[in-house]
C-alpha cells in the first residue's frame, strides 16, 4: 500500500526551501496550509515517488514536491485521476511536473535526470488533513 512518507511546504516563492512537517491541512483552492507555491487551480499540490528521489540521490523536498510518497509510481497516475489521502482529502490530478531549471540549481544535470520522474500536480478537491504515514488511495 502507497502511503505519505513526507509532508512539505515552501515559506516564501523563490525561497529554495521546503519545511517539513508531520502534518498539514489541504484546502481546496488554497493549497497545502501555508505553502507559498499554491497557484490554484491546476498547480496546488506536487506529489513525487519516494523511489524516483532515491534514484536520483535527492533527499526528500529537495525538489520542493508537497507530499512525498512511498510504494507506488505517481507518474502512471493518470490525468483527472482521483486520489484520497488520509481519511478526507481528495485531490484531482491536473498534469505532469516537468522538471524545470530550477533543478539544475540544485545539482548540475538533476533536471535531466528527474526527466519523467519530477512528480504530478494536482488540485484540491475536498480539504483535509493529510500526515506523515496516511495511506494513499486511488478513487
Amino acid at each position: 500500500m502507497a502511503t505519505i512518507s513526507g509532508v512539505w511546504t515552501s515559506p516564501g516563492r523563490n525561497s529554495g526551501r521546503s519545511v517539513a512537517h508531520e502534518r498539514r491541512r489541504a484546502v481546496v483552492g488554497a493549497g497545502l496550509e501555508g505553502c507559498a507555491h499554491a497557484n490554484p487551480p491546476m498547480r496546488e499540490v506536487l506529489f513525487a515517488s519516494a523511489e524516483h528521489l532515491d534514484s536520483v540521490g535527492v533527499e526528500p523536498g529537495a525538489i520542493r514536491e508537497n507530499l512525498t510518497v512511498a510504494g507506488t509510481d505517481v507518474q502512471e497516475w493518470p490525468i483527472g485521476q482521483r486520489v484520497r489521502v488520509g481519511d478526507d482529502a481528495v485531490f484531482e490530478i491536473t498534469m505532469v511536473c516537468d522538471p524545470c531549471a530550477r533543478m539544475d540549481a540544485l545539482r548540475d544535470g538533476l533536471r535531466a535526470e528527474l526527466e519523467g520522474r519530477r512528480g504530478m500536480l494536482a488540485k484540491i478537491v475536498e480539504s483535509g488533513e493529510v500526515a506523515v504515514g496516511d495511506p494513499v488511495e486511488l478513487l
